[in-house]
């Protein structure tokens, strides 16, 4: 994954230039396969910004990100969520487990909208693996935090990405439940070989990828 780009956000429409808010000022950054990167930075300083872009979810005002050779920018909204459905997993901080569903229907419906074959069993052997075998039926109210967060990581792992983008993943989680879950995804992720980019503030964590980038005010300010 190449990135070179800019984010710009117009909160007013009357004078060209004005009442402009940027976001990301000339990032320039490369991610190699099989890398585990943190994005590191201070609320405010565009990290969650930067991954919605790298995910195609948000538009750059200037630039390109080009994502197992294809030029995110130039495809149009479906040929962008084709590509993410076909490369990327997910791990949000509010996990985005859909409420209507149980656990394995959660896990099951990236495969089904692809039409992949064996959904069912793909995604209750998935739950198994993050210690949810006794769960799959349960829906996510009845489910603790902790365990939603391991129902996320099933999903996001299910259709086998290339590349996992996890935003602050233990962010609504406590110390101990959170260390449990950053562990599980670290094994998951050494198991299936992903590429890693992972948003946080905690540089426990971070220390546990190979890179560390860090934002200020929308703008690298050191990598390491």
């Amino acid at each position: 994954m190449a990135t070179r780009l800019s984010k710009v956000v117009r909160v007013a429409n009357d004078t060209p230039g004005a009442n402009e808010l940027v976001i990301l000022q000339d990032i320039s950054l490369e991610v190699m396969p099989g890398e585990a990167v943190a994005i590191l930075g201070a609320s405010g300083s565009g990290k969650s910004t930067l991954l919605g872009l790298l995910a195609g979810l948000d538009t750059p005002s200037s630039g390109s990100v080009r994502l197992d050779g294809a030029d995110l920018f130039g495809l149009d909204e479906d040929g962008r969520a084709a590509l993410r459905a076909r490369l990327l997993g997910f791990v949000f901080q509010s996990f985005q487990l859909l409420p209507a569903l149980n656990a394995l229907e959660n896990v099951m419906l990236p495969l089904e909208l692809a039409g992949e074959a064996g959904a069912e069993d793909r995604a209750a052997k998935m739950l198994a693996r993050v210690g949810l075998a006794e769960r799959l039926r349960h829906y996510p109210k009845t489910l603790s935090g902790g365990e939603q967060q391991r129902v996320a990581l099933a999903r996001a792992f299910v259709t086998q990405p290339k590349l996992l983008l996890a935003d602050e993943p233990t962010g609504n989680l406590d110390a101990a439940t959170g260390a449990g879950v950053i562990e599980l995804m670290f094994e998951m992720n050494a198991e299936a070989r992903t590429t890693l980019v992972l948003v946080t503030h905690d540089e426990a964590i971070a220390g546990r990828c190979r890179r560390k980038v860090r934002l200020v005010a929308g703008r690298i300010d050191g990598e390491g």
